[in-house]
């Protein structure tokens, strides 16, 4: 079955709206700073975990992209992470930017950040879904129904032996994940600056 009135979600829409909400972001984001640096280890906890969460982040996407390849759209992916959530692209990276707002030692930018890219992959992930419904018609139902949309359920994993990897898909989204690494160090600029008084800071929690 093939639709003729549901187009797929415009992925360079969502990008854009990604990085405008960035943009508005990014003043708090500079003249704010952690009210968590005391004590110390507060702070360092928040930085260790919020570390860990961007590798980890960037790893799931990397683990994602190989299953996916150049399919997105194409078939059902049910292997993988694909087994245990519809949407792991979107769930790696919402865990790597919740990393980043803990990085920069504030619990209410994490949340910030972290609900508002929840409600735009929400709403791409609704549009996808919508597509792959009229494309696939009752094996997309029945895969929705069987796999969380986020929340991943560990117990439904499956994988196959070997996976097929479209080489100049992987590379252009290799980009992308690595695009995650580059929030640790900014993390640390962002920190640097705050301790060397470069810009007025206000306290955030």
């Amino acid at each position: 079955m093939t639709s003729t009135t549901v187009t797929p979600f415009n992925q360079r829409l969502r990008i854009g709206i990604l990085r405008l909400t960035f943009l508005i972001l990014l003043p708090v984001i500079l003249f704010s700073d952690s009210a968590w640096h005391e004590p110390v280890w507060v702070f360092e906890v928040f930085e260790a975990v919020g570390m860990s969460l961007i590798i980890v982040g960037v790893l799931g996407r990397l683990w994602s992209i190989l299953y996916i390849g150049g399919r997105k759209n194409a078939e059902i992916m049910q292997d993988g992470p694909y087994s245990v959530c519809r949407h792991p692209l979107y769930l790696f990276s919402t865990l790597g930017v919740i990393g980043f707002g803990l990085m920069l030692g504030s619990l209410v930018l994490t949340a910030t950040m972290a609900i508002l890219l929840l409600a735009i992959v929400n709403g791409t992930a609704q549009r996808e879904e919508a597509y792959l419904k009229a494309t696939f018609g009752p094996a997309y139902e029945a895969y929705a129904a069987r796999v969380p949309r986020f929340w991943p359920r560990v117990s439904n994993f499956r994988t196959t032996s070997e996976i097929s990897v479209s080489v100049p898909t992987l590379r252009s989204n290799l980009r992308d994940a690595l695009v995650f690494l580059v929030l640790i160090p900014v993390a640390e600029f962002i920190e640097y600056v705050h301790e060397a008084a470069i810009l007025p800071t206000f306290m955030i929690w």
